[in-house]
């Protein structure tokens, strides 16, 4: 059974960072590329980044360019986004997916929210 738990989402003030996880079980996690997704208020859900399964290759939406990273961890089978220099814009519920054959995989989402 496919399960995607994230994690490290809360309130931060603008400027500030966070780090997002995602862990990974129920499937060869190192076979398969990774994705982080974000859904704000009244908007449809985002593809924020995504990263191949060596990581070799990073995939990023223009606009958060420099400032959000992904990476993963194949060993611990988990994903990551760090988040720098957030904007109040960037509050949203934040997701993780895979794409594994013709099946998206969804965690539950982690609440981001920029304020001060």
């Amino acid at each position: 059974q496919v399960q995607l738990v994230e994690s490290g989402g809360g309130l931060v003030q603008p400027g500030g960072s966070l780090r997002l996880s995602c862990a990974a079980s129920g499937f060869t996690f190192n076979r398969y590329a990774m994705s982080w997704y974000r859904q704000a208020p009244g908007k449809e859900r985002e593809l924020v980044a995504a990263i191949t399964i060596t990581g070799n290759r990073l995939y990023y939406v223009d606009s958060l360019k420099g400032r959000f990273t992904i990476s993963r961890d194949n060993a611990k089978k988990t994903v990551y986004l760090q988040m720098n220099s957030l904007k109040p814009e960037d509050t949203a519920v934040y997701y993780c997916n895979s794409k594994i054959g013709r099946n998206d995989y969804w965690g539950q989402g982690t609440q981001v929210t920029v304020s001060s």
